[in-house]
């Protein structure tokens, strides 16, 4: 649990991550992700609560913690006036790391992450994409055996967020176990072996994400229309089918139905026999977005708002 004031950041969050797999903590702005991670990565004292990594009390035992993490936030805390190879060398000493070695290892990690071109430049000469892989170099200088990545991706093209997926898809590939916040829906749905997702600082649904979407039901029916005013009557027409849902839009219906192609013929007769004449009609499969909006009230392409293992899970928290 974490306070601020009379607000609750933290109410009862509970999270596990088996050692070599990633968990996908998904939530709007203010929800309690960051919060949450400041606590694991020993940044922030919870008020009550116990947060443990490999074992290890993140709060009786922070400097024994810090050895086995990495972190990589959601702004690159690299230094710019530094060149890459600089900044890489700064932190294996800054992680007690020899001098050879640490330049031995910062080699190795320009290779890995597409910068050895670059390792000589200044950190200020680089595009966002190439400070957020720096950044995450950086966190694995001292190979921690587990990461934290808080929205890693956050403002970068999608060239530039693919590439970084593919990297990070490599590092659990190797054996990392990694924590990931991220508001992008298909970040999590491509990386994440489990989600967990939290609001008001509380964990509010968990699952894989298959799970997750398999509790809306099988089939997305978007239907459009030309008028506010048609879309209004065809609420209650459609009601009846499924569960309603959607983004915020006066001309476009979202129903959640579980027979979608037989479900779908009897919607088309209703709105018929009603003289309502649909502009758009879509079907596809329930989104990790859907599942967002179901539990939250918002999409999470534009939120808004405040933030079970065994014990040998490498991390695990309740606060």
């Amino acid at each position: 649990m974490k306070r601020y004031g009379d607000v609750t950041a933290l109410d009862g969050v509970d999270l596990a991550v088996p050692e070599g797999t990633v968990l996908g903590l998904l939530g709007p702005n203010g929800a309690g992700k960051t919060t949450a991670v400041r606590i694991l990565t020993t940044l922030l004292r919870p008020d009550a609560g116990r947060a443990e990594i490999a074992g290890v009390d993140v709060v009786a035992e922070p400097q024994r913690t810090r050895s086995l993490i990495g972190l990589a936030g959601q702004y690159a805390a690299v230094d710019e006036l530094l060149t890459g190879r600089e900044n890489l060398v700064l932190a294996g000493r800054l992680n007690h790391l020899g001098t050879s070695y640490a330049r031995k290892r910062s080699g190795e990690l320009l290779d890995r992450f597409g910068l050895t071109d670059a390792g000589g430049r200044t950190v200020k000469t680089y595009s966002g994409g190439m400070r957020r892989r720096l950044d995450l170099a950086v966190s694995l200088v001292a190979r921690p055996p587990v990461l934290f990545l808080d929205e890693p991706t956050t403002g970068l093209d999608p060239r530039s967020r693919t590439d970084l997926w593919e990297l990070i898809e490599e590092l659990v590939g190797d054996g990392t176990t990694l924590l990931l916040t991220t508001q992008y829906l298909e970040e999590a749905d491509r990386l994440a072996d489990r989600i967990a997702v939290i609001d008001h600082g509380r964990v509010i649904a968990r699952g894989t994400a298959a799970e997750l979407k398999s509790e809306l039901g099988s089939t997305v029916v978007e239907i459009g229309f030309l008028d506010a005013s048609a879309a209004r009557r065809a609420t209650e027409v459609v009601r009846p089918y499924g569960t309603l849902g959607g983004p915020d839009d006066a001309h476009r219906l979202q129903l959640t139905v579980d027979d979608g192609p037989h479900v779908l013929v009897e919607i088309l007769r209703s709105l018929d026999t009603a003289d309502l004449a649909p502009s758009r009609l879509a079907v596809r499969e329930p989104s990790l977005n859907d599942v967002f909006l179901s539990l939250t009230g918002r999409p999470a392409d534009n939120p808004t708002g405040a933030a079970d293992g065994p014990d040998t899970d490498p991390t695990r928290s309740a606060a």
